[in-house]
């Protein structure tokens, strides 16, 4: 009769830093839709209507404004205003990715430098 006995031995990995710092990254991602570039802006127009009395008044209409940037040009689009909400959230979601991105780098290198550093 042959016996057989292997012996499993199991040793922990050192957590590797860059993979962590992307987990960390991927993380906060679904909180930060949808994130926006550009501006948000309330302006008054004068509508379109001969007699209106807002505009006669000197009152012109609020209008919200979308303005970014598109094929290197500057686009203005009209928002409705149950939009401006999401579009707010939106423009807060993009300066913060915006943070996010700029911190990463510095981020990479000194994980980088820690993985390096640590022996084998």
């Amino acid at each position: 009769m042959y016996v057989c006995k292997y012996k499993y031995i199991h040793m922990k990995r050192k957590p590797d830093p860059l993979a962590h710092l992307q987990q960390q990254f991927l993380a906060q991602l679904p909180a930060l839709w949808p994130p926006l570039k550009g501006s948000l802006a309330l302006v008054k127009k004068p509508c379109i209507r001969k007699n209106c009395p807002a505009c006669a008044r000197g009152d012109k209409h609020p209008a919200w404004l979308f303005s970014c940037t598109q094929d290197r040009r500057r686009r203005c689009l009209y928002v409705p205003k149950e939009l401006v909400p999401l579009l707010r959230q939106g423009l807060k979601n993009g300066r913060r990715l915006e943070q996010l991105r700029r911190a990463l780098g510095p981020d990479l290198i000194r994980a980088h430098r820690q993985q390096r550093s640590q022996p084998a």
